[in-house]
């Protein structure tokens, strides 16, 4: 051969660009990456995490239960709140878990991002969701926009992890944090919760009710639900209390039975009190299954789970205890609101913020005058 050594050159290039990662070989220059945390994010109370997108600070490992610690690597409610001029906007993120969606809820909603927008009134509306279909996943999530500077929010998949995530725009438009909320709207609703807390089964990051309720009233969200394993405990208790939130919304009962409920709620209520003077708590009792009519086992259950709650409220209020609100849970799903006649659908999650909207809105009106 004339030019062994050139042979040998092409040769080994070829066999070193088979083993070199597709998002490694399409660098695309034209492209201004930001990583998530450099904007403004919202939805996590700790910052000193074992993983960048965790829900519990590393203190948590070991003192919580290790589900409620593995659960709290999911990065439900987290999101990003930036502004740009770009017409084009581009996402990037990597995944922890390979299972991309779940029997009854889509990939969309376990996996994906979803991005809104503020519109020239003040509303967020909604703009795109991509469709994970990989662990490292790389899309444009939006192009050929008309053009303006905008504020945008970007929430993370609710039912997996997060090990990165940048937003881009085209070289030369401006990518931002967007501004720090009014005084008013700073201290954000703590929801501690079940599986529908933590978003089952939202089509989308953006449609769970805990998300709904933070566009519908403009604050930060903080979502501490833990599928399965929303039950009351002390132990996840004592890190609520770290947190300044200008409510507590306490929904577990669909993890826990009438024994449970009766033994937990008042240590919890007190221990969030014995911190928290003055902070509302919002006591949720359990949606009511969707065959209950016919089941009377469910019902039963459900009876227990909600005497036991009741009863122990009217403990609490004689005891002094204030600034607590039951919100009853017949109202919070009605039929066809769930995709297994427990957990909501996207319907069901509206019909849920809704009802809890009820509540809210009236602690959240006192709260922002009382900051001002």
């Amino acid at each position: 051969m004339k030019y062994p050594f050139r042979a040998l050159f092409f040769g080994l290039s070829l066999f070193l660009a088979a083993f070199v990662p597709a998002q490694v070989q399409e660098v695309d220059d034209s492209v201004h990456w930001v990583a998530l945390h450099d904007l403004r994010v919202e939805g996590q109370g700790w910052s000193d995490l074992e993983s960048p997108f965790d829900r519990l600070p590393l203190r948590a490992k070991g003192t919580v239960s290790d589900v409620v610690w593995r659960l709290s690597q999911d990065s439900a409610g987290i999101c990003a709140r930036f502004t740009t001029d770009a017409t084009k906007i581009l996402c990037r993120w990597g995944l922890r878990s390979s299972k991309l969606a779940m029997a009854h809820m889509p990939a969309t909603g376990v996996s994906g991002v979803d991005l809104f927008v503020r519109d020239g009134e003040g509303a967020w509306r909604w703009l795109a969701c991509p469709r994970p279909d990989k662990q490292e996943m790389n899309v444009v999530l939006i192009a050929g926009m008309d053009p303006g500077e905008r504020e945008y929010l970007l929430y993370m998949p609710l039912y997996n992890g997060v090990s990165h995530c940048e937003v881009g725009v085209p070289k030369g438009c401006s990518l931002k944090p967007a501004a720090e909320r009014m005084k008013g709207h700073r201290r954000p609703i703590l929801f501690y919760g079940t599986s529908i807390t933590h978003g089952a089964c939202a089509s989308r990051p953006g449609t769970c009710h805990t998300a709904l309720l933070g566009r519908r009233f403009d604050r930060p969200v903080i979502n501490l639900g833990f599928s399965g394993n929303g039950k009351m405990e002390t132990t996840v208790g004592q890190f609520l209390c770290e947190l300044d939130p200008a409510v507590f919304v306490i929904d577990c009962l669909p993890n826990m039975n009438g024994k449970m409920v009766a033994e937990r709620i008042e240590p919890l209520v007190k221990q969030l009190r014995a911190s928290h003077p003055r902070t509302p708590i919002l006591l949720v009792e359990d949606r009511t299954y969707g065959n209950a009519f016919l089941l009377p086992s469910k019902r039963a259950h459900q009876a227990a789970n909600r005497k036991a709650l009741t009863d122990g409220l009217e403990r609490l209020r004689k005891q002094r205890v204030r600034g607590l609100t039951l919100v009853k849970g017949a109202s919070l799903l009605s039929d066809g609101d769930t995709v297994d006649g427990s957990h909501p659908s996207d319907l069901g999650f509206f019909h849920q913020a809704e009802v809890l909207a009820e509540a809210l809105g009236p602690i959240l009106k006192v709260e922002r005058s009382r900051r001002r």
